[in-house]
């Protein structure tokens, strides 16, 4: 038998009703966050970065393929990976989709990443992806826009990730079995895993010119993680504890439940 509490129809609406006053409150705020996101000031990029594309060499105006609006997901897959980041990977299901609506209005959704195009275009490929992959292996952008980190950064925890400068370091005396197990899967050790992190960043391009308008880190991402979105609305939310989540091809596949066949007798 169930220990989750239980009760009438009419109990259940009572409740709903009162859980819908906080749904609406939620998302008027989170409305009025997004205006606030959208005032910020824009910062003029004027550094002259260069990418690997599929296409060739291109600018960072290059990246907006002919569109007013840019926005860049921080993909982990370093130099040194064999596999990008699961939990990127997981995030970036959803991307195929969404980059052909926002497409169509006026904007362009893009990952970039550090890793060599020709492992980008492999692990794409294997994903089963299409939407634009750049790489930055050649260019401070992932540095600038605090991503990814230097091997002197981290020995003098001289890093500055999710706007918080010093305390992001991967020094700990015990490291969580989670970042090892993921380190490991990626193909490398902690330390090299923990140079590149995740994050998405909003580009304008007004009149030739680039500017930064957004960026954010960490748990920041959590609502572009659709697969999360979904859990947050079944009946036993996240039920999770610790990492549990594998790159899409690499989930045990169970057997399908058959039913038996139907008699014209039912």
């Amino acid at each position: 038998m169930t220990t989750h509490i239980t009760g009438t129809r009419e109990d259940w609406l009572a409740a709903r009703l009162e859980l819908l006053k906080a749904e609406k409150e939620l998302t008027r705020r989170s409305d009025a966050l997004a205006r606030q996101r959208q005032d910020l000031p824009w910062v003029r990029v004027d550094k002259a970065y260069r990418f690997e594309t599929e296409a060739g060499s291109a600018t960072l105006a290059d990246l907006f393929q002919g569109r007013s609006q840019l926005l860049v997901y921080h993909f982990m897959f370093g130099p040194d990976y064999t596999a990008g980041c699961p939990s990127c990977s997981m995030i970036a299901d959803g991307f195929n989709g969404f980059a052909t609506h926002l497409a169509n209005h006026d904007v362009t959704l893009t990952a970039v990443s550090r890793a060599p195009l020709a492992k980008l275009q492999a692990y794409r490929q294997r994903m089963g992806w299409t939407f634009p992959w750049a790489s930055a292996l050649v260019s401070d952008f992932n540095f600038d826009f605090n991503v990814s980190f230097t091997e002197e950064q981290q020995r003098k925890n001289d890093i500055d990730y999710n706007y918080d400068r010093g305390r992001q370091t991967m020094k700990a005396t015990v490291i969580p079995d989670a970042v090892v197990r993921i380190a490991a899967v990626c193909g490398t050790d902690v330390a090299t895993y923990s140079r590149d992190r995740p994050g998405m960043s909003s580009f304008v391009l007004e009149d030739g010119a680039v500017y930064h308008t957004y960026s954010t880190y960490a748990r920041g991402l959590d609502s572009l993680w659709g697969s999360y979105q979904w859990l947050d609305r079944a009946p036993k939310g996240r039920n999770e504890a610790g990492i549990w989540w594998r790159r899409h091809d690499e989930y045990d596949q169970p057997a399908a439940k058959t039913r038996p066949a139907a008699s014209c007798c039912g």
